[in-house]
């Protein structure tokens, strides 16, 4: 029985090379540099590796040795441009669109911060308002029009001082007003923040603070945070 979910799960899961692929062939699509920056990051190093198997003259060894280490350098380097180049279209695809913050917190914070992709509060126009808990202490975020979400920050930052006498709160705006920063410094903005609480202190504010929040007032629409991931920054 288990090894049948097992089966089931591998099967239904794509492999790292397979993985990769579908990475670059979505990536391309937006990114027409894509392709020549990675054939020259691949390139290189096997033709640096093959000058010093000559020079060096290591003989057989030398000149097996030396390519092998170019052709994994060479791998290793292209791998991670694609990876930096893929969240670099990804965030382009989802800024300004309504629910940005929330794909940001489903994906790249995933395991950094505790928070979800549904808003805590949201206007008519989609302007939204969301939580995350981390070391870094409680973060509120608010998304879309700096002036509509003002009430609505403010009542959650009036909550959240009466709920967490002593928790560090830290307020930020992602959005084209004035103070504003890109989603895609989102993720490295929050982990720049001074520590303040302990992993078990996380939890625990975590929790707290999900025992007050009501029914779920859905995801905004115009973005889907289930089928688009900023990447992981690096």
């Amino acid at each position: 029985m288990a090894k049948d979910t097992k089966d089931a799960k591998t099967s239904k899961q794509p492999g790292r090379i397979k993985q990769m692929v579908q990475v670059y062939n979505t990536t391309k699509v937006h990114d027409r540099a894509l392709t020549p920056l990675l054939l020259l990051l691949f390139l290189a190093p096997i033709a640096i590796a093959l000058v010093l198997a000559w020079l060096l003259d290591g003989g057989l060894i030398g000149w097996f040795l030396w390519p092998i280490t170019g052709i994994l350098v060479g791998l290793l380097l292209a791998m991670i441009l694609l990876g930096r180049r893929a969240e670099a279209v990804a965030y382009r695809q989802i800024e300004g669109k309504a629910g940005a913050v929330g794909a940001v917190i489903s994906g790249a914070l995933r395991r950094s911060w505790r928070g979800s992709e549904v808003p805590v509060a949201i206007t008519k126009q989609q302007d939204a308002v969301y939580r995350v808990v981390g070391k870094g202490g409680v973060v509120v975020i608010s998304e879309g029009s700096s002036q509509r979400t003002k009430p609505l920050l403010a009542k959650e930052l009036t909550q959240l001082k009466r709920t967490l006498p002593g928790v560090k709160i830290t307020q930020l705006y992602v959005g084209p007003d004035e103070g504003g920063i890109p989603v895609a410094k989102l993720s490295r903005t929050l982990l720049k923040l001074k520590p303040s609480l302990s992993k078990a202190e996380v939890t625990a504010v975590y929790n707290r603070i999900s025992s007050l929040q009501g029914a779920p007032i859905g995801i905004p629409k115009g973005i889907d945070p289930t089928k688009v991931r900023a990447g992981r920054p690096r």
